[in-house]
């Protein structure tokens, strides 16, 4: 790992180490947390097969690893954050007969620590934490070590593009945070620190991937569901909030709406090479 990667890196891990107790009150089980995690467990079943052995990148606490093992996959889960790794370890296991979650502390950059010969069928990351890669090249051609020919890659970032955090803003006058995902060098306050991260375009990781894998379709995550940050309103507007969700239904794999969500979820196969 060169030292930039290592620094950009450590920052994230320490950033999430300091909110991983309180991660899930924080986003997972609340209604926007909740709103644009589902339409990616749609797409997890129907990408990944019962059976698969999946490998989770930026695993946080485990919400999607368990979901997976309990859907009858084999699940070995990573994250470079210590603090979310204990707290996912703490959590209760899979039920019996179903599939299974092995936890791991790796970071993105770090695959060449996982098991000597390991190949997974799939693997997966959700929500923001592909967001701190600094080296796109050189992730895509890790990932590619560890997926078969014919494996699937599903992965969801911040987008460049936000629809809803940019009318959000616009509407409150704020018109500097209406754009600051197009600074040139974006930060994220996490756990009282400034961490580095990137809204990378959607041809950029593309083409990063590109020698190994190919882009087979992608979607928008919270077209019309809005930011986290937007979470005191949803929680006073829960049938509002349910009527975006089932605009988003209809509209996030519309032609360049599909990359103006919150997130983009983006799917990719890999090739023989």
């Amino acid at each position: 790992m060169s030292g930039a990667n290592s620094v950009h890196c450590s920052a994230a891990a320490i950033a999430f180490d300091r909110v991983a107790d309180s991660y899930d009150e924080l986003f997972t089980r609340t209604a926007i947390g909740r709103a644009q995690r589902a339409p990616v467990w749609t797409e997890l079943l129907k990408v990944f097969h019962d059976g698969e052995r999946i490998l989770e990148l930026n695993c946080g606490t485990g919400e999607d690893a368990r979901f997976l093992a309990q859907n009858g996959r084999f699940v070995t889960a990573c994250d470079a954050s210590a603090g979310m790794i204990a707290v996912a370890k703490n959590q209760p296991a899979s039920e019996p007969g179903s599939g299974s979650v092995r936890y791991l502390q790796i970071a993105n950059e770090e695959l060449d620590r996982l098991p000597a010969n390991a190949l997974y069928d799939g693997v997966f990351s959700n929500f923001s934490g592909l967001n701190c890669i600094s080296d796109w090249p050189a992730f895509a051609q890790s990932v590619a070590s560890v997926v078969r020919p014919g494996g699937r890659v599903l992965i969801c970032l911040w987008s460049r593009v936000c629809l809803a955090e940019i009318v959000w803003f616009v509407l409150h006058g704020q018109f500097q945070k209406a754009f600051r995902r197009f600074a040139d060098k974006p930060t994220a306050r996490l756990g009282g620190l400034t961490i580095p991260i990137s809204y990378p375009s959607i041809s950029c990781i593309e083409s990063a991937l590109l020698p190994w894998f190919s882009l087979e379709k992608r979607k928008a995550v919270g077209l019309f569901v809005p930011p986290s940050f937007v979470e005191p309103w949803a929680q006073k507007n829960r049938k509002f909030l349910a009527q975006l969700e089932k605009l988003d239904s209809v509209f996030a794999q519309w032609p360049i709406l599909q990359d103006m969500g919150d997130h983009v979820l983006m799917e990719f196969v890999r090739g023989s090479q």
